[in-house]
C-alpha cells in the first residue's frame, strides 16, 4: 500500500464521528482512502448515510498530525499492517460489515488455508475449566488449527498457553495499542507467541485498555474464526459478547455445559438453552459439527513425554512443588537463588514441558 494510501486511512480511522463501515462507503464511493480528502464535500454528502456531522473533522489538521505521530510508531517499530482491501487481509474478518479499515499486528501469523477457532472464557477459570481447554487443544492438535484468544487472564491465556505446547498457532487479539501487553504479567509469553503466531489489534500506540476497546477488541475474535468456543462464563460477560457476535456474524457458537450450581456455567448453559450455541463435550463434536476431514491430519507437533529431561535447576523447582505444593513466584525465586524474572523464564519452560500449572495470583503447581 503506498504510503500515502496508508496515511489517508490512518486520517480516516482517527476521525472520531466517522466508524468502520462509513470509511469503507466513502473509500467505495471514492476510489481509496487519499481520494476522499480530494473529493469535493457536496459529493460526500450524497453517499447514502454520510451526515454532516461524520464529515465535520475531516480536513481537521489534528487527524493529520495524528496520522504523521502513527505512521512514524509504525515505521520505528517495525508493526505490520492489513487493509481490508489487500489480499492479505484475514479473509473472515473482511466478510464482517464492521471490521476495521487497518489491522495492526506483529509476530509470524500465517492464515492462509488454516482452520480458526477462536476460544473465549472468564478470567476467573475453574480447575475444570483449565483441564478441557488442555484437552480440547491436544484434541484439535492434529487438525493444526490456529487459536485465537484474548491474551487475557484466566481461560484466555489457558488456551493460548496450550496452543503453543502443541506447537500451534496461536493469535492475541489485544485491545490497546502495540507498545504495550496487558496484563503485563502475560509479558512473559510475548516471544513464544510471537514465534510461532502473533498479536492483533485496530487500536492505535497510545491506545490504553479500556473498557470500550475490549468491546472492539471482542469482534476481532469472533469475526477471525470460523467457530467461537466458549469454554466458562458466569451470567454476563465479555465472552457472552464475542459469541453473540459470532453468531450475528453467521459463524459456529459452541459452549461447555455444565452443572446449573456453577457460577461459571451460568452463561455456557443459557447459550445452549437458547439455541445460540451448539453443546461442545469433546473436540470431536466441533470437528463433526464444521466438517473437518478427518482422513487429512498432520502428525502431532508434539507428543506427551513419559520422562521429562531436566536440568538441575528445573529439577529443583519440581522437588521445590513436589514437596510444599502450590507456591508462589517469589517464592520459588527465594527458594532456588534466583531473580523473580530470571525464575519467571524458567517456569515457562517447565510449562511448555508440560511439567507444572500456573495458577492465578502467579503461584505454580506440579501439573
Amino acid at each position: 500500500m503506498p504510503e500515502n494510501e496508508l496515511f489517508a486511512a490512518l486520517r480516516l480511522q482517527h476521525i472520531p464521528n466517522l466508524g468502520d463501515i462509513s470509511a469503507k462507503k466513502l473509500i467505495a464511493h471514492c476510489g481509496s482512502p487519499a481520494a476522499v480528502f480530494t473529493d469535493k464535500m457536496h459529493k460526500l454528502l450524497k453517499i447514502d448515510r454520510i451526515g454532516s456531522a461524520m464529515l465535520a473533522g475531516l480536513h481537521d489538521p489534528v487527524h493529520a498530525r495524528a496520522a504523521e505521530k502513527e505512521l512514524d510508531f509504525l515505521r520505528k517499530r517495525s508493526i505490520g499492517y492489513h487493509y481490508y482491501l489487500h489480499r492479505d487481509y484475514p479473509a473472515k474478518l473482511y466478510h464482517c460489515v464492521d471490521a476495521p479499515i487497518l489491522l495492526f499486528y506483529m509476530g509470524d501469523i500465517n492464515l492462509r488455508g488454516k482452520k480458526v477457532i477462536s476460544v473465549v472464557g472468564t478470567r476467573s477459570m475453574t480447575g475444570r475449566g483449565r483441564e478441557f481447554c488442555h484437552s480440547l487443544i491436544e484434541d484439535l492438535a492434529t487438525y493444526d488449527p490456529v487459536i485465537v484468544s484474548g491474551f487475557a487472564y484466566g481461560v484466555d491465556i489457558c488456551v493460548q498457553r496450550a496452543a503453543m505446547a502443541h506447537g500451534l498457532q496461536t493469535i492475541g487479539c489485544l485491545a490497546h495499542g502495540l507498545n504495550r501487553l496487558y496484563p503485563p504479567e502475560h509479558g512473559i509469553y510475548r516471544d513464544s507467541v510471537m514465534k510461532n503466531g502473533g498479536f492483533f489489534t485496530e487500536q492505535w500506540s497510545k491506545s490504553l485498555p479500556l473498557r470500550k476497546n475490549f468491546l472492539k477488541r471482542n469482534r476481532l475474535i469472533a469475526g477471525l474464526s470460523q467457530a467461537t468456543v466458549v469454554v466458562e462464563s458466569g451470567e454476563r460477560g465479555g465472552s457472552l459478547v464475542t459469541a453473540n457476535l459470532a453468531a450475528d456474524y453467521n459463524r459456529e457458537v459452541f459452549a461447555v455445559p455444565g452443572r446449573t450450581t456453577d457460577v461459571f456455567s451460568r452463561g455456557c448453559n443459557t447459550l445452549i438453552k437458547s439455541h445460540k450455541a451448539h453443546l461442545l463435550s469433546s473436540a470431536e463434536d466441533l470437528v463433526q459439527m464444521l466438517n473437518w476431514d478427518t482422513a487429512r491430519i498432520k502428525s502431532r507437533a508434539i507428543q506427551k513425554q513419559l520422562f521429562v529431561s531436566l536440568k538441575p535447576v528445573e529439577q529443583q523447582v519440581v522437588d521445590f512443588l513436589a514437596k510444599g505444593g502450590k507456591q508462589h513466584l517469589d517464592e520459588i525465586a527465594i527458594h532456588c537463588g534466583l531473580p523473580v524474572s530470571a525464575c519467571s523464564g524458567l517456569l515457562l519452560e517447565l510449562e511448555m514441558k508440560g511439567v507444572i500449572c500456573p495458577l492465578p495470583g502467579k503461584f505454580f503447581e506440579l501439573a
